[in-house]
């Protein structure tokens, strides 16, 4: 299978099926799954192109009844981390938790520092998700975590987990970047 590359232009989109349709069946029979999926779809048909990504979290948190949401974002992105809490703070109850909680020596765990001469904190991803399952969020935002501690912090999640900003240091945390810039992508 390789959607990627389809010759008969996404026909799927239109009803016709490569593959076994079988799949989709016992995970959607879920109440869980059955109402993210729903309302996800309804989300786009009724307000698509018309609101940011923000403003779609926003919408589909609210028509979901969460409450309490759950924010794991990356130290070097505090200050967009800052404002992101404070817009989402206005319609419900977040708990944001940086990546450095516990201050643990990246040595302890046998990683190099990027700077060797001082001392650096490890990301913790999987504290930063304890932490947020103790207190029952609902949703769990990640914002900017490090390739691999996304995974680790969505591994452990007892919440959903939705990816707000995804860590890009070279193209201002837009990783598409590098497909729409020539220079950027003759290097790949």
């Amino acid at each position: 299978m390789d959607c990627a590359s389809c010759k008969l232009n996404n026909a799927c989109y239109q009803g016709k099926s490569c593959y076994d349709q079988g799949y989709q069946q016992p995970e959607y029979q879920e109440e869980e799954n059955r109402r993210i999926l729903a309302m996800a779809s309804r989300i786009e048909a009724e307000h698509y192109m018309k609101m940011t990504r923000i403003q779609e979290v926003i919408k589909f948190c609210q028509e979901m009844g969460y409450e309490k949401l759950g924010i794991g974002f990356c130290v070097g992105l505090s200050k967009e981390a800052k404002e992101i809490t404070a817009i989402f703070g206005n319609y419900f109850k977040v708990h944001s938790i940086c990546c450095k909680i516990c201050g643990v020596d990246k040595r302890e765990y046998g990683i190099p520092n990027v700077k060797p001469e001082r001392y650096e904190a490890a990301c913790n991803p999987v504290g930063q998700i304890k932490y947020l399952n103790k207190l029952g969020t609902q949703l769990n935002i990640i914002i900017g975590l490090c390739i691999g501690h996304d995974m680790l912090f969505t591994k452990y999640s007892e919440a959903p987990v939705t990816t707000l900003v995804v860590k890009d240091r070279v193209l201002a945390h837009n990783p598409l970047g590098a497909i729409y810039s020539n220079y950027w992508r003759r290097q790949l």
